[in-house]
Order: structure tokens, then C-alpha cells, then sequence
């Protein structure tokens, strides 16, 4: 028996649409001037009249961007640290979501663990008493693991893999474990595959934060050569810094000045987009089986 939409759900359907429709070109747009303006020459885009296409098409900023020995330096800085941090990230998140799983009958004290992930969520120590302890506790600053650490677990992402664990069937580990499998045996040849959806959404969310981190470099690195490629951006966009002010001398031409923070903006974005549309049907299943419980 086929039933007919009520008009006033026909209505939602179609403001729902029109909606829809206007964040995608809110989003969407800003980039698109961006890849215009990169392409553009340096004459339209100081009169304004870059917007969607670009005008007097040129490479000669990418050309400039892509020699320049510092912006492979960070490129390099920011693969590492987001191929790391994730490891790490995932790890921790994976086991920590999992054990919070468990119902209180297998895990004692379960009330007082997740509230005490969840409070860290509302309440942190702050700028200052976070780089005293990286700096005199840690003695980390200036390495790597400054800017690894700070974003090495997420309880929001932890909490949506907890909930996706709590609806996976418990017979399954039930029927493991009454046949001899451990814990962990559990964990890693049931659990693991089974939760590729989620392991897949969360990956990602960790990679686009970590590749898109700057504020904890900003704050713990000091060697240029540590940066990352987004500080290295932000140095251009502000151009507060050595770094920024060489890359554009470096580039030579009041051409490549003109345009080279639209260049960097998009090599910097570029894996990310390139990386999206291969994750994506686990992203949106991951999320609606994270978020749901029955």
C-alpha cells in the first residue's frame, strides 16, 4: 500500500531543499573565488574583478609556490604529524570508546569515567598552565609531539564511537568469549571489523584536524623548520612572520605577491578534497550508526 506525502510534508521537503541548496553555494563559492584568484593575474585581482573564472589566466605563483624549498619543508612537516597524530588519535580514541562501551555490570564505576571524559569536554586548564606543563613537565615544546598531543583524543569522537560500540550485537562477543577468545582477541578480530564504518568517519575527522592545525605550532614551535604548512599559510595571510615575508620576496613580482595566499590556500586544502570522496559513504554511515541507539 503505497501513502501519499501530506502537503505540509511536501512543503518541509521543499524549504528543506531550498535550504540545502543555499549552504552548498555558501560553502562552495568562497573556495571556487579562491581557485580563481590563484589562477588570476595580479591586475584583476587588485581591482576586484576576480570572481568565479579567473582573468588574465597565469601559473606563474604556483610555479614560485611549488620551488620554494620552505613550503615542501611544512608540506612534509604536515603529513607527518597528521599521519602520527592520527595513529595515536585513533588508537586511544578506539580503546577508550570501547571500554566505556561495556554496561556498568562489566565495568565498575562506568557513571564516573564518562562523566569525567565529558567534563573535560566544558572545562580546560588554559594557555598558560597547558605550556608550562608542555614546556617544564613534558619538555616537549619545540618537537613533533607539541602539536601531536594537544589533539590526540577528542571526547566528542570518542563518545560517537562509544555509541556506535553500545549497538553492535553483544552475542557475538558473548559467543567469542564461550569459545575461548580473550579480550582482546575479541577486540581486534570482531569488534575492529566490524566498525569500519566508524574507524573510517573518525579517521577522517582526526586527519582534516590535525592537517588543518596551526595554533599549537603557533604556540610551541620556535625552528621554522618544524612548522606546519598551514602555519606556514597563516604566516602569508598575516604576513607577521620571517616566513611569510620571505615567500613572498622569494616569489619576485608584484604578480605573485598578489595572489600567492590564494595559491598556498588551495595546495594547502587540496589533499583533503582529493581524499573526501573516498571516505565518504563510510562518513555519513559512521555517523548515522554513531548517533543512533536503539
Amino acid at each position: 500500500m503505497h501513502l501519499n506525502d501530506t502537503k505540509g510534508y511536501k512543503i518541509f521537503r521543499v524549504v528543506n531543499i531550498i535550504v540545502m541548496i543555499l549552504i552548498v553555494i555558501a560553502t562552495f563559492l568562497p573556495f571556487v573565488n579562491i581557485v580563481a584568484q590563484s589562477f588570476s593575474s595580479e591586475r584583476y585581482i587588485t581591482a576586484g574583478e576576480v570572481f568565479l573564472l579567473p582573468r588574465g589566466f597565469n601559473v606563474d605563483t604556483y610555479r614560485a609556490v611549488l620551488q620554494n624549498q620552505r613550503f615542501w619543508i611544512h608540506y612534509r612537516n604536515t603529513i607527518v604529524y597528521t599521519v602520527v597524530g592520527v595513529a595515536i588519535a585513533m588508537f586511544l580514541t578506539t580503546l577508550l570508546a570501547y571500554v566505556l562501551s561495556k554496561p556498568k555490570t562489566r565495568l565498575k564505576g562506568k557513571g564516573f569515567w564518562v562523566g569525567f571524559a565529558v567534563f573535560t569536554m566544558f572545562f580546560a586548564g588554559g594557555i598558560i598552565p597547558t605550556y608550562i606543563v608542555y614546556n617544564n613537565t613534558l619538555n616537549i615544546t619545540n618537537t613533533m609531539w607539541a602539536v601531536v598531543f594537544p589533539l590526540a583524543l577528542s571526547i566528542y569522537n570518542m563518545l560517537i564511537m562509544k555509541a556506535f560500540f553500545e549497538n553492535l550485537p553483544t552475542a557475538l562477543e558473548e559467543a567469542a568469549s564461550i569459545d575461548g577468545m580473550s579480550t582482546y582477541g575479541i577486540f581486534l578480530k570482531i569488534i575492529l571489523p566490524l566498525s569500519k564504518p566508524i574507524l573510517a568517519t573518525m579517521t577522517l575527522f582526526y586527519a582534516v584536524a590535525y592537517w588543518n592545525a596551526w595554533f599549537q605550532a603557533f604556540m610551541f614551535l620556535n625552528e621554522w623548520t618544524l612548522f606546519p604548512v598551514t602555519l606556514f599559510l597563516r604566516n602569508l595571510i598575516s604576513g607577521a612572520t620571517a616566513t611569510g615575508e620571505a615567500a613572498a620576496a622569494e616569489a619576485g613580482s608584484t604578480q605573485i605577491a598578489s595572489n600567492v595566499r590564494s595559491v598556498a590556500m588551495f595546495l594547502t586544502v587540496l589533499p583533503i578534497i582529493m581524499v573526501y570522496p573516498f571516505v565518504q559513504k563510510y562518513f555519513v554511515s559512521g555517523i548515522m550508526l554513531g548517533s543512533v541507539k536503539e
